[in-house]
């Protein structure tokens, strides 16, 4: 599974940037039709609104792709100390590119099942377009959960199914054949019923077939 993840987002690794931010006309096209026209841009802007313009804490982003959205409010956080990991080396290379010369931040290639980080250790745990792409997402819950301390956020997007037959069906038998997600994913029942196990607090928005939340531990 590991093998096929990583084939999955080094073939592309060309595309990915402009697929994510509708950069040209064939992917504005796949957006409308398989997405019902969502805008990651603009989730993306309400994301990392739940971040603070002068936060000074630790913040784990998993996974941290290319950085195409993040590159701008990462490198503005100067007082943070911010880790991006991912599981793909061709993602990670890409997003150091974009975050180079920052020292406040640093790069890690490795597993959300197993994150190298200290319990409680982070104050932000941010998670955009990953849970789709985890194989384990139930460890994946638990990890970011571990890591974060208490009073922390969790923030995240993600695909959840049930929503949209045309998106369910791309994901199933496109997107999950080639590597780019990964089965089972939640519904919007089963993901706020596993958020609220795992957090005192829950604010969760849905766009499309497209998940985004703050929660609070």
């Amino acid at each position: 599974m590991g093998d096929k993840i990583k084939n999955a987002y080094h073939d592309s690794k060309d595309i990915y940037d402009d697929v994510l931010t509708q950069g040209n006309f064939l992917s504005k096209l796949y957006i409308k039709f398989f997405w019902s026209g969502t805008d990651d841009n603009e989730i993306a802007r309400k994301v990392l609104s739940y971040v603070p313009d002068d936060f000074d804490g630790t913040l784990l982003d998993v996974p941290v792709g290319t950085a195409v959205f993040t590159e701008e409010k990462w490198k503005g956080l100067k007082n943070a100390k911010i880790t991006c990991l991912d599981y793909s080396v061709d993602m990670l290379e890409k997003a150091k590119r974009r975050l180079r010369d920052c020292s406040h931040i640093s790069f890690i290639q490795g597993d959300v099942g197993q994150l190298p980080l200290a319990d409680e250790e982070c104050d932000i745990v941010m998670s955009m377009n990953g849970f789709h792409a985890f194989p384990d997402k139930e460890k994946a819950f638990q990890e970011t959960s571990r890591v974060l301390k208490k009073g922390g956020s969790f923030i995240a997007c993600f695909y959840i199914r049930g929503k949209s037959k045309r998106t369910d069906w791309l994901v199933k038998n496109i997107l999950s054949k080639k590597g780019w997600f990964t089965t089972p994913f939640p519904d919007e029942k089963e993901l706020v019923s596993r958020l609220h196990e795992l957090y005192a607090s829950v604010e969760y928005f849905v766009d499309g077939s497209i998940v985004y939340f703050k929660c609070m531990k």
